[in-house]
């Protein structure tokens, strides 16, 4: 039961970050998600359109956390790790993955006004000028999500080894 609870609770917690990550992102830039991506959604609201990619875009990142997580956890006989010992790391990583996408998004817009850097690809084609800044928040914030969550994932892991070795 406690295995289900360590993939329950990563998965949901991605879900939630992913949700709370793009209400931000699309009420900066609607573009993001009604231009850049593929219209599942038939609305325009920055709203409606964050609950849906929020949760299609990071369940799939939370459930093989919380897989790898848990097997790191609980295979084996001693040191058995329960959601307990690990609430607070997956919440660590949720928060540190929010301050770099933030950090990241704020740097990209920057540097696309300050016209240091171009949007990536053809995108300046078919985004409006005046929506370039925003839609590089979008892009860059996304971007340091998926890289510090990945990233910070596999430190949760190889940290959540580490104690039971050690234990």
């Amino acid at each position: 039961m406690e295995t289900v609870k360590i993939v329950g609770f990563a998965t949901l917690a991605a879900v939630v970050y992913g949700i709370l990550h793009d209400q931000v992102t699309a009420h900066v830039c609607v573009e993001y998600f009604t231009i850049a991506h593929p219209p599942i959604f038939p609305t325009d609201s920055p709203f409606l359109l964050a609950i849906g990619w929020g949760f299609i875009a990071t369940w799939w990142v939370g459930l093989p956390l919380g897989i790898l997580l848990a097997a790191t956890a609980r295979i084996g006989r001693n040191g058995k790790l329960g959601l307990i010992q690990l609430r607070r790391p997956i919440t660590l990583l949720m928060a540190v993955s929010g301050c770099a996408a933030l950090l990241s998004g704020f740097l990209g817009a920057s540097l696309v006004a300050m016209q240091l850097i171009d949007l990536p690809g053809d995108w300046g084609t078919v985004i409006p000028i005046s929506q370039w800044p925003a839609f590089a928040f979008a892009v860059w914030a996304h971007s340091a999500s998926y890289l510090v969550g990945t990233l910070g994932g596999l430190v949760v892991i190889a940290s959540t080894l580490k104690h039971r070795l050690g234990s």
